[in-house]
């Protein structure tokens, strides 16, 4: 029985590894429907290399720095209890691995290929396994110290701020150190439009993440005898509520439409787990407004060219979300409990300074000695020719 059941964990959670795998797809889809049509190529190369990228690092050095354990040691013992914690690893590695593919929206279109890599090494490698590891892992006495003052520890079933947040909070120093994209503000106050190249790709990259992320939510419980439904529910629940949130508040824009889905099921991750399903659609609908209103102001008035409103998504939506979880998650609300809204504030907070002085750090370090931008007449002929010498329709361009 217990060979059985070693095997049906190493099971269930290397098919949440894939489904998680499956929305790096998503990721890479929606920034290619999202740009304009000569960074198309770009968007698809940057997530899979990134991915690669990261799936070295976090195994030699990050899941080390979050779990304190290591892989260099022989086959015999990884493939002890079914090499289940060699498929944990594969799990939580697509988690580390979605934070340079949120980086990756905000920058598009003008980032430098080689130094994004290099600081996705150092994010994957340090930044993101430390916080992973104080949430996650017990690490520094935090948690326990959030116990003893609010009652509670800070709860993050699924990454609402563990990989949400901080990915988005990392994004937005980015995003201002690089600028915005060449002619998106005019010196007169104007703005010029830089519309996606293509809604159906734009739409697809979504529905890809919106299936993918039952894997995210659900498959965090990560042994088959603590599977919750409710996880499941409270996903669906988050997910048309921030999708009809963000078709109101978004006038029915496709973009907003379909970017809110992804808003509910960031904001929901943190307290999927302990929330009743009317609470999680409240959190979806507050989400998808969120995003939309928050979109419009920084793109409009604040003139920050995040081009997929990654800060707005993944950063506001995810600190969203960790509050969440103290309000909904109690029983107060028709949760089931054990969640502080003490906890939740501050281990929120410590996730947000983390993430935005790293990104601050990283980001400034690369843009002061090797540089982050494309020059001039790369950006204009645009990254997929300046960087990977092909455009996603050579044969259409030659013909013409």
């Amino acid at each position: 029985m217990d060979a059985l059941q070693q095997g049906a964990n190493t099971l269930f959670i290397l098919l949440g590894g894939v489904m998680v795998l499956a929305m790096h797809a998503g990721f890479a889809f929606l920034e290619l429907g999202t740009v304009r049509r000569k960074s198309q190529v770009n968007a698809l190369v940057k997530i899979l290399v990134d991915f690669s990228v990261s799936t070295v690092m976090y195994f030699l050095i990050g899941y080390g720095v979050a779990y304190g354990t290591h892989f260099l040691v022989g086959a015999e013992q990884l493939a002890a209890k079914n090499g289940y914690e060699l498929v944990k690893f594969f799990f939580l590695l697509t988690f580390a691995a979605a934070i340079p593919a949120i980086i990756s929206g905000g920058i598009a279109e003008r980032a430098r290929f080689w130094p994004q890599l290099i600081a996705t090494a150092v994010i994957v490698g340090f930044v993101y396994p430390f916080f992973e590891g104080i949430a996650w892992n017990q690490h520094l006495g935090v948690q326990a110290w959030l116990k003893s003052l609010t009652g509670a520890e800070f709860h993050d079933f699924a990454g609402s701020v563990v990989v949400h947040a901080v990915g988005g909070w990392i994004a937005l120093p980015a995003v201002l150190l690089l600028g915005a994209r060449a002619n998106r503000y005019r010196k007169d106050g104007g703005m010029s439009a830089h519309p996606p190249s293509s809604i159906p790709f734009l739409a697809l990259g979504a529905w890809i993440l919106t299936v993918g992320w039952f894997g995210f939510n659900v498959m965090s419980a990560q042994t088959l005898d603590k599977i919750s439904g409710l996880v499941a529910v409270n996903s669906l629940m988050a997910m048309v509520g921030g999708t009809l949130a963000a078709l109101v508040a978004g006038k029915n824009d496709p973009g907003f439409v379909h970017n809110g889905p992804l808003a509910g099921l960031v904001a929901v991750c943190a307290g999927s787990d302990v929330m009743h399903p009317i609470g999680a659609l409240v959190v979806g609908l507050i989400a998808g407004t969120l995003f939309v209103r928050m979109f419009t102001l920084t793109q409009n008035r604040w003139k920050i060219d995040d081009v997929l409103g990654v800060w707005p998504l993944h950063g506001l939506c995810g600190t969203w979300g960790g509050l969440a979880a103290g309000l909904f998650g109690s029983q107060a609300l028709g949760g089931l409990g054990g969640v502080s809204l003490g906890a939740q504030l501050i281990g929120t907070l410590m996730g947000v300074a983390w993430a935005l002085g790293s990104g601050v750090l990283v980001y400034g370090v690369l843009k002061a000695t090797l540089g982050i931008r494309l020059s001039q007449e790369e950006e204009y002929n645009g990254a997929d020719l300046s960087i990977h010498q092909i455009s996603a329709t050579p044969d259409r361009e030659v013909n013409w």
